[in-house]
């Protein structure tokens, strides 16, 4: 890989020699790429597994972008990451040989924003999208270019006592998504900013459920 991202990779045991999907993980602030295995931990085995390390050194691990205040991220470097990210995709489907019918995106906190930037502006080339506690930026809404995104999916997860990143945010992203007629599923927990075992069963089911469609 070319990329300037620092990664942990875990390959599919299934060496029949068919193509494997894959699922590109992007942690919160100031975490690193070893805290969402845990949630796709059932995948293991069945397809790739990217857990990106964001570029950025934020105690006491990393972050995605620089922010102004929370929900602003610096522009210019939010645009980079994304323009990064898009690139490690792309880079990793080539290299890895991977199904582009089963491409998934997860991401918490920071992650979740860029996850569901990343899902307009590569489209449906993504099958799936999870985004936990997460919002799309007013500059991404407003002005950035999207791919079409009529046969992709989006699983949008927030707490309802989420004084982090409030839940008017997720509502506001839900919203943007249906309006561009994304197929959404919209679910909220009696939970601050994290991930409830309800909130972890539903994004194992929606990724399973998308996994098993795309498989047959």
């Amino acid at each position: 890989m070319k990329s300037p991202y620092t990664f942990k990779h875990i390959p599919p045991t299934n060496i029949s020699g068919e193509l494997q999907g894959a699922i590109f993980l992007f942690h919160g602030l100031g975490s690193n790429e070893e805290d969402l295995l845990q949630l796709v931990e059932e995948f293991k085995g069945q397809c790739h597994i990217f857990s990106l390390r964001g570029p950025i050194t934020h105690a006491p691990g990393f972050a995605f972008y620089t922010f102004e205040e929370e929900g602003k991220p610096t522009r210019e470097v939010f645009d980079k990451v994304i323009t990064f990210s898009q690139s490690f995709i792309l880079e990793a489907i080539e290299e890895f040989n991977i199904d582009i019918n089963k491409i998934f995106l997860v991401g918490f906190n920071q992650g979740a924003a860029v996850v569901e930037t990343l899902t307009l502006t590569l489209g449906n080339l993504i099958t799936a999208t999870v985004a936990l506690s997460g919002y799309l930026p007013e500059f991404v809404m407003n002005e950035y270019k999207k791919a079409p995104v009529d046969r992709t999916k989006i699983f949008i997860s927030h707490g309802e006592y989420d004084y982090d990143f409030p839940i008017q945010w997720g509502e506001a992203s839900k919203n943007y998504f249906e309006e561009l007629e994304v197929q959404v599923t919209f679910k909220t927990y009696p939970d601050g900013h994290g991930v409830t075992p309800e909130n972890l069963k539903d994004m194992v089911a929606f990724i399973a459920e998308n996994l098993v469609d795309k498989v047959n």
